[in-house]
């Protein structure tokens, strides 16, 4: 009989108990806000940002309501204004772009390889045919993340400014430099499925002292900005205080608290997911019909999800994948499909955006399959999701040829 497997998708660990205990501290006291401290206190907030820039490297930080939001922060604190156009990922989920138009700016779609990051010659070419590009909203989506170096020459050398969108690789590296370390600014997600989990929550991070101060006083910082401990001085505000509107997107004080225990058990969590995704890789390696993503030595990376390429095949026998995987407790998602499902959506889904027709794209993203990797699911789970993939995609690709 075939092997079906029993585990939830969707289902990740139980908040840590230091972080549960955490929490409720917060709650006794009442003070959920970020600014309601008493005196002598320290905000779990502030002490999040402190504890975050420490980690990720940066001078500055900044705890806000949620990845989309840090998104579009750091668009409006580099300058983006309405009508201006912003290159991005044409491979990427729906808050990047999203947040791009939320300024009444337009997306520009870039190419995707078949390791599934930024199409580096398409960068360079779109932004040689328009001088008036200036930003790129580079998401490093899935957790893959391109050649680094080449990139940031490419958009130096043409005076384009990087905002990177970190929510998937919070604690990788490019050749022993932290994700999000290489732009202006960089927004990171704590939402559930992502590597902290608050529910919902975002980090944004700079070296940039102007940047950031905009970035805070964007937040709704009330002219508290003296309360936070990962941000720039006191001067570099003067310039922005007075002129910079209150758009309220602060992170409170429980989800800080919430999220505190956890960013002290990074790495060791990140260590486990890719145990996991390891081992799915093993195991999917030489399928016949299938492509499993080749990682660059100087990547690093942090993978809480897993991607593979049924590249070329038919949708039908896509779908045949999707429905006998399905049948035996593997969801997969398909980022090939026609209409958006659940989180799942393509460039050109989104039609508030100019989407034109972009081939080499299309037959990646047509091949393009995904599924989460929990740690909840033991090493010896993601062997067994392996070995239903393994069969079912060889069954309907033999039936194919």
């Amino acid at each position: 009989m075939s092997e079906i497997f029993k585990g939830n998708f969707t289902q990740q660990e139980p908040i840590p108990e230091d972080a549960i205990e955490a929490a409720m501290s917060v709650l006794k006291s009442g003070r959920l806000h970020r600014y309601n401290v008493a005196e002598g206190e320290l905000s779990q907030a502030a002490l999040l940002e402190q504890e975050f820039a420490a980690a990720m490297g940066a001078k500055f930080a900044l705890a806000v309501s949620s990845g989309g939001y840090a998104i579009a922060t750091a668009l409006r604190a580099v300058g983006v204004q309405p009508g201006d156009r912003v290159l991005t990922n044409a491979f990427t989920l729906a808050p990047v772009p999203g947040a791009i138009a939320s300024l009444g700016a337009e997306p520009v779609f870039v190419e995707v390889t078949e390791a599934l990051t930024i199409d580096l010659e398409d960068l360079a070419a779109k932004i040689s045919q328009d001088a008036d590009i200036k930003v790129l909203l580079l998401s490093h989506m899935r957790g893959h993340i391109c050649d680094m170096d080449r990139l940031m020459q490419i958009c130096d050398a043409a005076g384009v400014i990087v905002v990177e969108d970190c929510a998937h690789t919070m604690g990788a590296r490019w050749d022993g430099t932290l994700s999000g370390r290489h732009g202006a600014m960089a927004a990171y997600s704590t939402q559930t499925y992502k590597h902290l989990n608050s529910g919902e929550g975002g980090v944004l991070i700079s070296d940039d002292p102007d940047l950031m101060a905009r970035a805070i006083m964007l937040s709704g910082s009330y002219m508290l900005y003296e309360r936070h401990l990962a941000g720039p001085p006191a001067d570099a505000f003067e310039k922005v205080k007075y002129v910079t509107p209150n758009i309220s997107g602060r992170m409170d004080n429980l989800r800080a608290a919430i999220l505190r225990p956890q960013l002290a058990q990074l790495d060791g969590q990140c260590a486990a997911w890719n145990a996991r995704y390891a081992e799915v890789e093993r195991g999917l390696e030489n399928t016949p019909g299938l492509t499993v993503i080749t990682r660059p030595d100087a990547e690093a990376y942090v993978m809480s999800s897993f991607q593979f390429l049924l590249l070329d095949w038919s949708d039908a026998d896509v779908n045949k994948v999707l429905a006998r995987c399905g049948a035996r407790g593997v969801e997969l998602k398909w980022f090939g499909g026609a209409e958006p499902t659940g989180f799942t959506s393509r460039y050109d889904s989104w039609r508030y955006a100019d989407t034109p027709d972009m081939p080499k794209t299309n037959r990646i993203l047509r091949g393009v399959l995904d599924l989460r990797l929990p740690l909840t699911f033991s090493v010896e789970d993601c062997a067994q999701i392996a070995r239903i993939i393994r069969d079912e995609v060889s069954m309907v690709y033999q039936a194919a040829e």
